[in-house]
C-alpha cells in the first residue's frame, strides 16, 4: 500500500505535466492548419485575423505553445477552455444536440482539460514551475 502511494505521490505531478504537453501539441497542430495549411490541408483561403478563425487561429497557436512550455498556464488554459466552450456552442451545437453527432467531441474534451489546467497548473515539467523555484 506504502509503495503504491508512494508511486502515485511521484508520478501524479508528472503526469499532469504530460496531460499537459500532449493537449497543447494537438491544439498547436489546429492552429497552425488554419494559419499555414500545414499539417494536411494544404493551402487554403488567406486567414483573415479579423475573423472568429482567425482569432481561433491565434489561441490555438500561440496559447498552445504557451501552454506546450507550461507558461502563464492557469490563465491561457481558462482562456482557452472558454475558447472551446465558445467554439462548440457557435460551430457544433447548433447542427445537433448530440455531441457525437454534431462532431464536437474534440472541443468538448479541450475544453474540460483546460479547464482542470487553469485549476492544477502546469505540473513541474513548466516554466511556471522553474520560475516559481528559481525565485
Amino acid at each position: 500500500m506504502a509503495t503504491s502511494d508512494a508511486l502515485v505521490t511521484t508520478w501524479a505531478p508528472r503526469v499532469l505535466s504530460i496531460l499537459r504537453i500532449v493537449t497543447a501539441f494537438l491544439y498547436i497542430a489546429h492552429g497552425t492548419q488554419k494559419f499555414f495549411g500545414f499539417p494536411g490541408t494544404g493551402g487554403g483561403p488567406p486567414l483573415d485575423l479579423m475573423t472568429l478563425r482567425g482569432a481561433s487561429a491565434v489561441l490555438e497557436t500561440f496559447g498552445g505553445a504557451l501552454l506546450l512550455v507550461g507558461l502563464f498556464t492557469r490563465p491561457v488554459a481558462f482562456l482557452l477552455s472558454g475558447h472551446m466552450a465558445v467554439a462548440y456552442f457557435l460551430s457544433h451545437a447548433p447542427q445537433n444536440f448530440w455531441p457525437i453527432l454534431n462532431k464536437g467531441e474534440l472541443a468538448i474534451m479541450f475544453c474540460f482539460v483546460y479547464l482542470y489546467l487553469s485549476a492544477a497548473g502546469g505540473g513541474p515539467w513548466s516554466l511556471d514551475s522553474a520560475l516559481r523555484h528559481k525565485r
